[in-house]
């Protein structure tokens, strides 16, 4: 196009519709860290759970889970599981049970 041209309207490129993605589940040593962390959070605490090998619908599932058994809230922040308050111990045990490897991390 030359940059006299006045065009207004085109059906060159017509809409362009990218593929949905599906989010993958990270892949790593296979070892699920539990860790207590509280930056960025007004000193509030959580435990972060990083390394499981689930994505999507099955995470979700999984966080619902952890989040009753500890009675409180969370939420799926960049694959990991973040669970409101110091609950490392009640998280390990209740992910070992499922059938995962887990440590605690961090202080």
């Amino acid at each position: 196009m030359s940059k006299n041209s006045r065009l207004v309207y085109s059906t060159d490129g017509g809409r362009v519709r990218d593929e949905p993605q599906t989010p993958e589940a990270p892949s790593g040593d296979g070892i699920v860290r539990i860790q207590r962390s509280s930056k960025g959070r007004g000193g509030k605490t959580v435990s972060v759970i990083t390394g499981v090998p689930l994505a999507g619908a099955e995470l979700k599932a999984l966080a619902k889970k952890l989040k009753q058994v500890c009675g409180t809230g969370g939420a799926i922040k960049d694959g990991n599981i973040e669970i409101q308050g110091d609950h490392r111990e009640p998280l390990k045990a209740s992910l070992e049970k499922l059938g995962y490897e887990v440590k605690l991390s961090g202080g």
